[in-house]
């Protein structure tokens, strides 16, 4: 029976052993579904056919049985009738279909183990997808959760950089602060200067205002007034 042969790795089929060879269990899951479904159309469809050819042996065997009985029974009669030339004719045709029986009994043999095995194949085929789709939604939660983690991983790594970046950035905010801070002190240094010059220059003008005995000094005071309207 080809087909017992191209199905015979469905029989032998391990879903986790598929599953831990995937890189992407939640992939590899649908995929299985797809092919296993696949597969069961296939068996489906021989196993019926393989069950249809167990039913036709059978039947031929039930009724080459029934005429080896019947002969069987005619060659009874014929003896209890006193008859034994025809009894040894029916003997005869009981013997050449007791061949045929053993033929028909060889094939029927045959096909019902064939028909078992298909059988066979055919339950572990739907109870393989049962149990997966029962345990799909669960295996493709804890794929998602991987992912989920791998990504919080990923970000973490990411926040611990970030967490150098930060302290670079704080020591160029104190040396700006610094900066600041002398920029400042040299602008109040140079204003206390300025101050204190200003002051010098208007003493000297206090002194100025002061002075006596000076014709020159007060001709030109006179003039000044004079000028200015007072």
């Amino acid at each position: 029976m080809g087909i017992l042969s191209r199905f015979k790795d469905i029989m032998s089929a391990n879903i986790n052993a598929l599953l831990d060879k995937c890189e992407d269990p939640e992939k590899m899951i649908d995929q299985y579904l797809r092919n296993i479904e696949s597969d069961l159309g296939k068996v489906k469809a021989e196993t019926a056919a393989v069950m249809a050819e167990e039913t036709r042996c059978k039947r031929e065997l039930d009724e080459c049985t029934a005429e080896v009985n019947k002969f069987q029974s005619y060659a009874e009669k014929a003896v209890v009738a006193g008859n034994d030339e025809d009894a040894k004719q029916f003997l005869a045709k009981k013997a050449q279909l007791q061949q045929k029986q053993a033929s028909l009994q060889q094939a029927y043999d045959v096909s019902a183990a064939n028909a078992a095995k298909m059988r066979q194949m055919h339950d572990k085929l739907c109870k393989d997808i049962a149990d997966l789709n029962a345990r799909k939604d669960a295996i493709k939660a804890k794929v998602a959760a991987a992912k989920t983690q791998e990504r919080l991983n990923k970000l973490g790594a990411s926040v611990e950089g970030a967490k150098g970046s930060m302290s670079a950035f704080d020591r160029m905010e104190a040396k700006a602060n610094n900066m600041l801070d002398r920029a400042n002190a040299m602008s109040e240094l140079n204003s206390s200067a300025e101050d204190s010059s200003l002051d010098d220059l208007a003493a000297k003008y206090d002194g100025a205002g002061t002075a006596s005995g000076s014709t020159v000094v007060d001709d030109e005071l006179a003039a000044l007034k004079a000028k200015m309207g007072l």
